[in-house]
């Protein structure tokens, strides 16, 4: 009888007991899983922390550089546009101080050779300069009218030329690298056929009016 129950006791022991602790060791492996678990989440998070505050240091200064570069380029094209003439006005200076030698003595007639030779030379520098510039003068007297080229001041008779022909400049015009910087005034040679037959038009016009009437 007492073995009964002891085999009994060691039975229920056996089947209660150990499921209990079983339960126990799981509940400790997930708690312990879930707090290894929340410590990689917060250390993803603080590296991802980090790595976006790298980025906003970063954007910050691509920002900043990109500003300065902005500054930069804008005052190069200020000074660009504001100075672009500054070394042709620098290879210019020295013909004008020629010039203003040359006019120091325009009035001392003892030297009045002198003088117009200097002025002429004076005028070759300047020539000379602007030619290496780019800058021409236009070639103008016995070439026909072109209105890309010259603006007719008035017309005058000449039969020695043909039509529409240049037969003074009064003002010369210039090329800048074949871009026509000043239109030369000139006076053009008339077209006499058609002032005569336009005079014919406007007689026989008057006449058919004094007839009409």
């Amino acid at each position: 009888m007492n073995k009964h129950k002891k085999d009994k006791d060691q039975e229920e022991q056996k089947n209660g007991t150990e499921p209990e602790e079983s339960n126990l060791e799981d509940s400790e492996q997930e708690e312990i899983l879930a707090e290894n678990n929340l410590e990689q989440s917060d250390s993803k998070i603080a590296d991802l922390e980090i790595q976006v505050k790298d980025l906003q240091d970063k954007l910050l200064r691509k920002a900043a550089e990109f500003e300065n570069y902005k500054r930069r380029t804008e005052n190069d094209q200020f000074n660009l546009i504001n100075y672009a003439a500054e070394s042709f006005i620098i290879k210019l200076l020295p013909i004008v101080d020629d010039f203003q030698r040359s006019m120091d003595h325009i009035d001392d007639l003892d030297k009045s050779k002198s003088v117009k030779d200097g002025i002429k030379l004076v005028h070759e520098k300047l020539q000379k300069l602007l030619n290496e510039q780019g800058v021409k003068k236009m070639e103008t007297k016995g070439e026909p009218f072109n209105v890309e080229f010259h603006d007719a001041l008035m017309q005058k008779k000449d039969d020695s030329v043909p039509p529409h022909t240049v037969i003074e400049e009064i003002e010369p015009g210039y090329l800048y690298r074949e871009k026509v910087i000043r239109h030369a005034k000139v006076i053009v040679s008339e077209d006499s056929e058609n002032d005569d037959s336009k005079i014919s038009n406007d007689e026989s016009n008057n006449s058919n009016t004094e007839n009409e009437k």
